[in-house]
């Protein structure tokens, strides 16, 4: 018996159909709750959340570098300078530590402003320049 892709289709999306709906047959008061509960929570202004909603105090050059630059200064991507690689970093280092985080916080060519990590500060970008450029 050779069976058609059509029919498997059929029979994959019924399998599924028959599925869910055996999740949903049961209507006790605690699945029906279960089902419905919230999936979030509002504040109002002035009202805070139960604990804090940001980690304290200013990351690291080494953590802003792995969460947000590494993307495209890890490989070069559009021509971005590889972190720890001294040809990529000379021209852009010989225009000064000052024009480089301007590029950096506001925006260069193919990078967007902060490398789009727009909660970083500008110490913060400056933290994952400086953690880039170490050794060279």
């Amino acid at each position: 018996m050779e069976l058609s892709l059509r029919q498997l289709m059929v029979a994959a999306v019924a399998a599924i159909t028959f599925a869910g709906s055996a999740v949903a047959a049961d209507m006790s008061d605690e699945a029906i709750a279960e089902r419905i509960q919230p999936v979030g929570s509002v504040y109002l202004e002035g009202e805070a959340p139960a604990g804090p909603a940001v980690a304290a105090g200013p990351r690291s050059g080494d953590t802003v570098y792995g969460t947000f630059c590494v993307a495209c200064h890890g490989a070069g991507v559009m021509g971005a300078p590889k972190k720890g690689d001294a040809a990529d970093w000379e021209a852009r280092l010989a225009k000064g530590n000052d024009v480089l985080a301007d590029h950096a916080i506001n925006g260069f060519n193919a990078m967007p402003a902060k490398g789009s990590c727009m909660d970083c500060s500008d110490d913060e970008i400056i933290a994952a320049i400086d953690h880039m450029i170490e050794g060279l």
